[in-house]
C-alpha cells in the first residue's frame, strides 16, 4: 500500500500537468511533507504509535483525536456550550489548536435546591483509576491509565466536603455534593441606656 499523501498528490497532479512543471510538484510535495512533520511534532508522544502491516512495512498512526461539544439551555434561558475531548481550539494569533494526551470528558452540572450533581462520561476506565478532588471551589476529576481524563469544574455554590458522594457505573461518573446552608443572620436588639 502506498503512502496516502503520495497517492493524493499523484491523483491531483495529472489534470494540471499541462500548467505546472514536475519541479513545481516536487517542491509542493516537499513542502507538504515538511508541514506534516511539523504538525506531528506537536502531538503528545502517547498519541503516536507504530504498527507493522502484513507486507512488513511500518505505519505510524496518531490519535485518537477527540473534539466535541454539548449545548444546553441554562436556567436563565441562555445557551451553555461545554467542550470535551483532547483538542482545544486556541485564540487567534496563536497556534490554532492544542492537543493533549488527556481527554476532557463530557460533563453535565445539575444544580438543585440543596445539592449539585456532576455527571461525567468516562468510558473505558476502572473505578480505582478515578481521582476526585475538591479544591478552592472547584472539583477536579482525573484518570491515569490507558485512557487519561482531566476536568476542572467551577462549582456554582459552596459545598460541604464531608457530604460528598461519588459513584461510577458503565462509564458514567456521578458526583453528588451537598450545598452548605447559609448561616441565618439573626438580629440582636441593643438596649439604649
Amino acid at each position: 500500500m502506498s503512502d496516502p499523501v503520495d497517492w493524493w498528490l499523484r491523483r491531483r497532479r495529472d489534470p494540471f500537468r499541462k500548467f505546472f512543471s514536475d519541479e513545481f510538484f516536487e517542491e509542493f510535495e516537499k513542502l507538504f511533507e515538511e508541514m506534516f512533520k511539523d504538525v506531528e511534532k506537536k502531538f503528545p508522544e502517547e498519541l503516536i504509535r507504530e504498527r507493522k502491516l502484513p507486507d512488513g512495512t511500518t505505519v505510524r498512526e496518531a490519535g485518537p483525536f477527540i473534539y466535541g461539544y454539548s449545548v444546553t439551555v441554562g436556567p436563565d434561558g441562555k445557551p451553555e456550550i461545554r467542550e470535551f475531548g483532547n483538542i482545544k481550539p486556541q485564540e487567534h494569533g496563536k497556534q490554532h489548536f492544542e492537543i493533549t494526551d488527556k481527554r476532557e470528558p463530557l460533563v453535565d452540572i445539575i444544580e438543585e435546591d440543596n445539592k449539585i450533581r456532576i455527571i461525567a462520561e468516562m468510558p473505558g476506565v476502572e473505578r480505582e483509576q478515578i481521582k476526585i478532588e475538591l479544591v478552592n471551589g472547584k472539583v477536579q476529576i482525573s484518570v491515569e491509565g490507558d485512557k487519561k481524563y482531566f476536568k476542572s469544574i467551577d462549582l456554582p455554590a459552596k459545598v460541604d466536603p464531608e457530604q460528598t458522594k461519588a459513584s461510577y457505573k458503565n462509564g458514567i461518573l456521578e458526583v453528588t455534593l451537598s450545598k452548605t446552608k447559609p448561616v441565618a443572620k439573626s438580629g440582636k436588639h441593643i438596649k439604649v441606656e
